[in-house]
């Protein structure tokens, strides 16, 4: 199957979460959604099976709610959803609610609010990245680069770690967008303005690398993710500017590539494939890198680029190839091996999240439109199309036979038959 050695190591985090946390959440790795993009963080959904169609008969709305503006995305467990929310564009909120029927059980919130830049107005002043969970605690990120720490039994917050005020760096411009890395000993951030390893228990910054100087052209927005290249364990990390590898205790960067972008426009989580990794950027290229080691030293050889540009949407690859939507809303099909496309859709939304069972896509359209695609590097094959939401930039989520959506204005909860 695709991504070993990545699924491997993920699960090896996951198994980390689920050892230290049996009686918070009994949920198993793969029908929890913890993090950003799923158990894996890449989209994949081990054991768990898209359904065959979208009518009302396979997959029945559940329950919904109200919640004011947010694009993070649901974190789901056994018996909790979290989400959170901006309230009059001053106040973040999170809340847990039950799973079974949206009741909330508790709310924790606190002052926070910035005013984005004209050309991103149109995204909102309001909450951005999916929070993590370790099965005990809950780790989100405020807009201004600020991170919480909440027991997630009771919504009590054990530490706040203000990124501006302790490392004196500047107020992110577009917020705090990349979604928190957790594992069994840390938190993994991209914000003040340098990609910061943070003591999970304490909220302590341990070490801050990559440095950019934070405002309009730091703050990073794509997510960090686990990663096994040439059988060395290491971060995979994208600032505005620069693709590296880094040490997950030490900090030490083994390797980096400039990925050039409009106004640091490096958004989309990168794909590992075995020792190559995937990327794409606003306003550059598609890239294929292998990341090797020689007596020692890391070497990045750039196998293909094209001029086809991704945008916020990450991808999903499967059997070779990679599925990925772009800046022109168009979704297309690239070979693996040489970066070709091999077919591109119609237009569709400005930005696509995406799930896998290994067969089938599931994507969200930030029209609202969810799509159920078969996965085929022959042609583009819609099985079944269906309008669940008006405006949804939040990623997500698939637990079980469960499917989360969170749009601007509700959350929404299917379950499939």
């Amino acid at each position: 199957m695709h991504q070993l050695r990545l699924i491997s190591l993920s699960l090896v985090f996951m198994f980390g979460f689920t050892a230290s946390a049996t009686s918070a959440d009994q949920t198993l790795p793969n029908q929890s959604w913890s993090q950003w993009r799923g158990p894996q963080r890449d989209g994949t959904l081990p054991g768990t099976a898209l359904p065959d169609s979208l009518n009302e008969q396979n997959l029945k709305l559940r329950w919904e709610l109200p919640l004011s503006p947010g694009y993070s995305g649901p974190i789901v467990t056994a018996d909790r959803v979290f989400v959170t929310e901006t309230v009059n564009e001053e106040t973040e909120v999170v809340r847990a609610l039950d799973r079974q029927t949206g009741k909330e059980l508790w709310k924790q919130s606190w002052p926070g609010a910035i005013s984005v830049p004209f050309f991103a107005k149109a995204n909102g002043d309001w909450i951005r990245a999916t929070p993590a969970f370790d099965g005990e605690r809950l780790y989100v990120a405020g807009i201004r680069d600020v991170l919480v720490c909440l027991d997630a039994a009771s919504g009590s917050i054990l530490w706040r770690l203000d990124f501006v005020e302790q490392l004196k760096s500047s107020l992110p411009s577009f917020g705090f967008a990349s979604s928190p890395l957790v594992t069994d000993e840390a938190v993994y951030v991209q914000a003040g303005g340098g990609f910061c390893k943070v003591n999970k228990l304490t909220g302590e910054v341990i070490w801050r690398v990559l440095e950019d100087g934070g405002g309009m052209f730091g703050s990073a927005f794509s997510s960090p993710c686990l990663a096994e290249l040439d059988g060395v364990q290491q971060i995979l990390v994208q600032t505005r500017t620069t693709l590296a590898g880094v040490d997950p205790e030490s900090g030490q960067v083994f390797w980096e590539q400039k990925i050039p972008a409009f106004r640091g426009m490096n958004i989309l989580t990168p794909s590992v494939v075995n020792n190559t990794v995937f990327t794409s950027s606003y306003g550059g290229r598609s890239f294929l890198f292998d990341i090797t080691r020689n007596d020692g030293k890391w070497q990045v050889k750039e196998l293909w680029s094209n001029a086809i540009q991704g945008y916020m949407s990450s991808p999903i690859i499967l059997d070779g190839y990679i599925y990925l939507h772009l800046k022109n809303q168009r979704f297309t099909c690239l070979d693996l091996k040489t970066g070709k496309a091999v077919w591109t859709t119609a237009p569709y939304g400005k930005y696509w999240s995406m799930v896998t069972d290994g067969q089938k896509i599931l994507a969200l359209d930030q029209k609202g439109e969810l799509l159920l695609i078969k996965a085929s590097p022959k042609k583009f094959d819609l099985i079944d199309q269906r309008k669940v939401a008006d405006d949804s930039w939040a990623y997500l989520a698939v637990s079980g036979k469960d499917l989360f959506i969170r749009d601007l204005k509700q959350l929404s909860v299917y379950q499939a038959e």
